[in-house]
């Protein structure tokens, strides 16, 4: 055991750079979507092996939390305005796994014990219920950013050919996770990924080493798409639909990832002046591409971050999010689970995309994502198809938070992080 925590720690020091004893923590830029910090490209093995961090000399935890101070319903901005009717079923999902928690049963058991038939009805029960509390960043400000996400549709064949020539992956046979938490409790939620090559763990494939032309992961192939810009983004979505020659549907989620930070291509776009930053949408970035298809290969080769992914039924239901019910376009958030509880109702308030106009809205805590850092900071989650693209990559508003939990739950010093069933990819 001992040896896999050296193994474990050098894998670390591959990765990062250095000998790191505490998770790495990506930091949010301010466009074109929120993305981890740029990480440089994996070098050769160092002769040094960096020692096990000692147990008796915990590194210090991110500061996040306490970021709740208690608010008030008149505060809320449209909250009289909203139709709650429609939260409601989307507050029910949560309840299907917040409910085997103490501090959530009672509200929960009321919850699924009324049948609602307005909106008046949720706003009271929601009032008499729950306390509310403002999420404010370290500094007490108010105001963060929050963006959109969606799940796109693509089109692909099970089968390769000159017209489905860009594959999907499951996760590698050799893709090797080690949860260095298990090991040292100050270490929780650092995963590190790998593959054995020799004697030692090695950082696993970058992008640049997948796309190469020498298909190093044949074999692993779950579906072949048509368009590997598509294939790009849905990787940053996290999650998919993939229409199939004879029509049929096919949903693809989050599965794993290859251990590499997300490098924001708009970004590099912007810093080699082929494209103003604040043009760096998505959409704008899928027209670059279709004009420059001989530099799109090395465009994309510039983010070292690769999702992998497996198959869910297409039961006509939302995509499944980190807190493991489906979620609901227009309804559901990406949150950082450190900040705001995974389940919870949290009242948003910003605006439209590229827009004035208010979007103040009831909706739920039922998903994280890569890029989703700090207390004030969510991913609106549009819906299905086109139009709700459209939305997601032009969404990049300042926004306002508050949180509900059960009256008799105390404000947590911390909040875990998530358990989930995926983590979802999310920039612009």
């Amino acid at each position: 055991m001992r040896q896999l925590v050296r193994t474990a720690l050098i894998l670390a020091a591959l990765v990062s750079g250095g000998c790191a004893t505490q998770p790495r923590v990506p930091v949010t830029p301010p466009a074109p979507r929120p993305v981890p910090q740029t990480a440089a490209q994996p070098k050769p093995a160092p002769s040094v092996v960096c020692p096990p961090p000692a147990p008796e000399t915990p590194p210090a935890a991110p500061v996040v939390m306490p970021n709740l101070s208690p608010a008030d319903w008149s505060s809320l901005p449209g909250w009289q305005d909203d139709n709650l009717l429609w939260a409601w079923p989307a507050w029910l999902q949560s309840c299907t796994v917040l409910k085997t928690r103490p501090e959530w049963q009672a509200v929960c058991a009321a919850s699924e014990a009324l049948k609602p038939v307005d909106a008046e009805t949720v706003r009271a029960f929601f009032e008499s219920r729950f306390a509310l509390y403002q999420s404010r960043q370290p500094d007490g400000s108010e105001d963060g950013l929050i963006t959109g996400y969606y799940e796109p549709l693509l089109h692909g064949s099970l089968t390769p050919s000159a017209k489905y020539s860009v594959p999907l992956y499951s996760p590698p046979a050799d893709l090797l996770t080690i949860d260095l938490g298990s090991v040292y409790p100050e270490l929780k939620n650092m995963r590190l990924r790998g593959r054995v090559q020799g004697n030692k763990v090695v950082p696993y494939l970058a992008r640049a080493d997948i796309d190469n032309g020498t298909h190093p992961l044949k074999g692993s192939e779950l579906v072949w798409v048509d368009n590997p810009v598509e294939a790009f983004f849905l990787q940053i979505q996290g999650s998919g639909r993939i229409q199939l020659p004879d029509g049929s549907m096919m949903r693809v989620v989050y599965a794993d990832q290859n251990g590499y930070p997300y490098r924001a291509i708009g970004r590099v776009l912007a810093e080699r002046g082929e494209l103003p930053l604040a043009q760096t949408s998505m959409q704008n970035i899928k027209a670059w591409g279709e004009r420059n298809p001989d530099k799109l290969p090395e465009l994309l080769a510039q983010n070292p971050s690769y999702v992998f992914f497996r198959e869910l039924p297409n039961n006509g239901n939302g995509p499944m999010g980190a807190l493991g019910v489906p979620i609901t376009g227009g309804r559901s958030i990406a949150v950082d689970a450190r900040a705001i509880p995974l389940g919870a109702p949290v009242w948003l308030a910003t605006t439209l995309p590229a827009s004035d106009q208010p979007l103040d809205r009831l909706v739920l805590a039922q998903d994280t994502g890569g890029a989703i850092r700090g207390n004030v900071r969510a991913d609106f989650f549009w819906g299905f198809g086109n139009e709700a693209g459209k939305k997601a990559g032009m969404m990049k508003q300042t926004g306002r938070m508050w949180v509900l939990l059960p009256k008799d739950m105390p404000v947590p010093a911390e909040l875990p992080g998530p358990s989930a069933a995926k983590a979802k990819m999310v920039s612009k």
